[in-house]
């Protein structure tokens, strides 16, 4: 498996193209990729997303596309991971593969000091304990705030799309939608839970849970400082 940075702040209409063209493009030996990006401000309503839960986009872009899943947001200080992996070869199935998405996050997000993240039933991604009252992260917390999203797309057995982690974000741009079709739904990233770390220090603990989980060597390729200027 590849892994490959995408200039900072990338837009996200052209990233989705590329995958879409990677993927219908790519044949039986075609090396799995996943491209790491921080992209620029970014609504999308997936596949079947309703726009009410769009319910004010104040400016910020807004693409409607093909992964599975309702609303979500992108922005600086979010680490995205798009995964285009051959499931078919991998003989992997679709509900394997969320779950399988689900746990690499958990993990690292354990690897970066977060033991307590967490599935929540019937609504993808991983959460972690909330106080509503305060308003924050607490390990004792009786709610539940979203800290990762996964959205996917199938197509001839290979998956395009992938995973979001909330790094050191502006966390405002979620106020204005219902996350993932949630309405109400608290969202915190690692900074608000008490954890420093950059984007790039996610990435490679990423990096190396997808490795222990497909069981693959990683080759994380840097972007030049300059492309990312």
């Amino acid at each position: 498996m590849e892994y490959r940075w995408l200039p900072q702040g990338a837009p996200y209409l052209p990233v989705w193209e590329a995958m879409k063209e990677f993927t219908e493009a790519r044949g039986p030996d075609t090396p799995d990729e996943v491209w790491l990006v921080e992209h620029a401000p970014v609504y999308t309503l997936g596949q079947a997303g309703r726009p009410e839960h769009l319910l004010n986009a104040a400016g910020i872009e807004v693409v409607h596309c093909d992964r599975g899943g309702q609303v979500t947001y992108h922005g600086p200080g979010q680490l995205v991971a798009y995964c285009l992996l051959d499931l078919r070869r991998r003989g992997v199935f679709v509900k394997e593969y969320v779950e399988l998405l689900e746990d690499v996050i958990i993990a690292t997000l354990g690897d970066l000091g977060l033991p307590d993240a967490c599935r929540k039933v019937g609504a993808p991604g991983v959460y972690v304990p909330y106080d509503a009252g305060r308003g924050a992260y607490d390990p004792g917390g009786g709610q539940l705030a979203k800290i990762a999203a996964l959205g996917i797309k199938i197509r001839n057995g290979r998956s395009y799309h992938g995973l979001s982690i909330n790094v050191d974000m502006d966390l405002a741009p979620f106020a204005g939608i219902n996350p993932c079709g949630y309405e109400g739904l608290p969202t915190v990233d690692l900074r608000r839970c008490g954890i420093s770390c950059t984007l790039e220090h996610a990435a490679e603990r990423l990096a190396a849970r997808l490795d222990t989980a497909f069981r693959d060597q990683a080759v994380l390729e840097k972007v030049p400082a300059a492309s990312q200027q």
